[in-house]
Order: C-alpha cells, then sequence, then structure tokens
C-alpha cells in the first residue's frame, strides 16, 4: 500500500504559500500548471547516476534538500533511470519527507515515465535474463511489440511498468506519466500510422488508470519529435496527440503535459516554428500551452557543458545564467535539473530566489533572435 494522495491545487499553493511567506521566495517562482497546480519553475531530474549505492543515498539525499528548502515540489523520474533505483531511491525520500511532516503527499508533484525496457539492478534476475525471465517467458511482451530491442509500447507491457513504478514510488497515484520517448522511437521504425494506432491504445489505457484514481495526468517525454520541422521524417504533431486524447478521453481528458530539451545550447523550441496549429507554423512553446498543455523542460545545462563553459549573466555562475534562462523561457513550468553533488546542489537552488527573467532580458541571452514571443 503505498502513500495516498496526490498532488492537488489546495496542497501545491500551501506549498507555495509557505514559500513565499517563511522563504521569503518570490511569487514569481511558482507557476500555474494544468489541474491548477501551483509548480516550482526549478524540478529535480533524476537521470544521470550509476546503478549502486552510494548514487542512490545521493539522489534521496537530494530529493530531501530539494523539497526541504520549500524551492522545489516537482519530483522527475523514470522507471529506466538508473535501472528503477531513480525510481525507488525517490520513493523512499519521498516516504521520509511525508512521515516526517517536511511536507504533505498533495504538496508534491511526482513525475515518471514508461516506454523503455528497465531492468531492475537491486532485485530480480540480472539484466541480461530479465527480458526473458520477467517479460517474454510470462507473456507480459510480445516479441513483435519490441521496437530496436529496447521499446515497447503494448497494453501488457505498460500495465506491467506502471504497476512496478508505483511500487517504486510507493505512492497510490502517480501525478504524471508520460510516454517515454514514443514517436522518437517508434516512428522511425513502424511509420506514423501505426504509432498513432499505439497512441491511441495507450491513451485510452493511461484514461482508465486516471478513472481508477491511479494516475493523475499523462503526457509525452520527447527528444527530437517536436522541435524538428514537419518535413522531417521523425516529426510528431502535438495537435494529432491532443485529437487523439479527446477521442478517447473527451474534454476533459488527461493528457495535459509535454517535456523536451530546452536550453541555450538547444533553443528550438523558442525561435523555430516546428509545430502546425490552426493551419499556421508555430514554436513548440506556443503551441504546448494553446493547446491546454504544461511544459516541463529537460537538460537545461546541456548535460553539464553550460556548467563549465556556458555564458554568465546578472552576477550568475554559469550554471546559474543556464537554469535562469530556462525557466525563464515563456510557457515553461519548470525547468528539470538533475542535481546530486550537495555543492551543485545548493548552487542551483539558489536561482529560486530570483525572479525568471522578463521577456527583453531572456530574448538577449540568444542575441534577440525572436521566436515563441512573434506566435
Amino acid at each position: 500500500m503505498g502513500l495516498p494522495g496526490r498532488a492537488s491545487a489546495g496542497g501545491t499553493s500551501r506549498f507555495r504559500d509557505r514559500a513565499v511567506r517563511e522563504r521569503a521566495l518570490p511569487f514569481e517562482h511558482f507557476r500555474e500548471a494544468p489541474g491548477a497546480l501551483s509548480l516550482s519553475s526549478l524540478g529535480l531530474g533524476t537521470y544521470i547516476g550509476s546503478p549502486d549505492g552510494p548514487t542512490d543515498l545521493a539522489v534521496e539525499q537530494a530529493v530531501t534538500v530539494s523539497v526541504g528548502s520549500g524551492r522545489v515540489n516537482v519530483l522527475d523520474t523514470a522507471i529506466n533511470y538508473r535501472y528503477q533505483r531513480a525510481e525507488q531511491s525517490v520513493g523512499r525520500a519521498l516516504s521520509q519527507v511525508v512521515a516526517r511532516g517536511t511536507v504533505a503527499r498533495d504538496e508534491l508533484f511526482v513525475a515518471t515515465k514508461n516506454g523503455y525496457l528497465a531492468p531492475d539492478a537491486s532485485r530480480g534476475p540480472p539484466p541480461k535474463d530479465w527480458l526473458e525471465r520477467e517479460l517474454l517467458r510470462p507473456g507480459v511482451l510480445d516479441p513483435e511489440d519490441l521496437v530496436d530491442g529496447s521499446h515497447a509500447m503494448s497494453r501488457s507491457f505498460l500495465e506491467h511498468q506502471f504497476a512496478r513504478s508505483r511500487e517504486n514510488l510507493g505512492v497510490e497515484t502517480v501525478d504524471l506519466l508520460y510516454l517515454h520517448n514514443g514517436p522518437d522511437a517508434q516512428i522511425p521504425v513502424v511509420g506514423r500510422e501505426q504509432f498513432l494506432e499505439r497512441l491511441e491504445e495507450a491513451f485510452s489505457l493511461y484514461e482508465r488508470w486516471r478513472a481508477a484514481g491511479q494516475l493523475g495526468a499523462y503526457g509525452l517525454a520527447t527528444w527530437d519529435c517536436l522541435r524538428v520541422p514537419p518535413a522531417d521524417p521523425g516529426h510528431f504533431s502535438l495537435e494529432a496527440a491532443v485529437r487523439l486524447a479527446r477521442k478517447v478521453g473527451g474534454d476533459g481528458h488527461g493528457f495535459r503535459f509535454v517535456q523536451f530539451p530546452f536550453s541555450l545550447a538547444m533553443p528550438e523550441a523558442w525561435n523555430a516554428p516546428t509545430q502546425p496549429l490552426s493551419g499556421e507554423r508555430v514554436p513548440l512553446l506556443v503551441a504546448a500551452p494553446k493547446l491546454g498543455l504544461g511544459c516541463f523542460t529537460s537538460v537545461p545545462l546541456a548535460q553539464g557543458h553550460l556548467a563549465r563553459s556556458g555564458p554568465r549573466r546578472s552576477g550568475l555562475s554559469s550554471a546559474q545564467t543556464a537554469l535562469q534562462f530556462a525557466r525563464s523561457a515563456p510557457g515553461t513550468v519548470a525547468a528539470l535539473v538533475g542535481q546530486k553533488d550537495p555543492q551543485h546542489l545548493s548552487e542551483n537552488l539558489e536561482v529560486a530566489a530570483r525572479r525568471p527573467w522578463d521577456l527583453a532580458t531572456f530574448s538577449s541571452c540568444l542575441g534577440g533572435r525572436g521566436g515563441a514571443a512573434a506566435g
């Protein structure tokens, strides 16, 4: 039995108001997200790290410090991160902070992802035997549903993985479940039409979990597909995804969030008109909010490159400048940053004490190049 409850409008606004009142954080550090949720403009990511005990402890400490600071109430993970150990680390930390009364469960927004094969590094068969023993032999996964030996979207596979994610995280309800790189992995192999058929089935499954109280919302976590032009073979349209969600879930469907890379090194979501919207072409950061989707952005530090050699602005370090840029993009709910080293964690969390940049300052980081503002 996992922690009951889920992120709520009342709980997340309570977290926000306490942070503003007791820690003097600017109100603008928090954004209103779909579902009337008040979410921090910095979120904790958990992607990088070895599948070992020391990294487990580092992730648990990062969650504890981030949440306890009052500066972060967005936690992002995936079942395949560190071979399920990222979810398990987040789950242990989540249980501890709630048990201690640091926060209530309804104050935190917990997101995970499924779609990729994810052997369990801490229990079960060795990774080399895991696919056969846990998925193929029991009939959880048909070999024909496996794409490139690493990704699947069949109903039985997604059900199996979601049950494990809830167990790993120790929660009754996951606030957000992303289909992990679905268009990126599937379209080049099975084609657009078959992918849309698989996506409709997945969305129907997610809606069933919402009705059962196991899931709050669902979304797409992506890499290239939303940021490349429509002529690109790997392109995917958010409009098409929203149409499918309405088909299976009506106007109250649960497809409410999207995740994609955005940074000083990867600014396409702001300045490249890659998404069709009502017959026009607009940047992703325009299209998603107009379609009712909240945007979470990944790799704001370009996997450490910008922290080491990026620009510096307004008395900020290179890492802080990169985070401030990412969280200041209009249309963004939160920039997700992986942080485990205590020194880096403290440095990054300091950004929350600042108001996001205005549009002019934000745009100046890209040399004044336009983009989403034009939409």
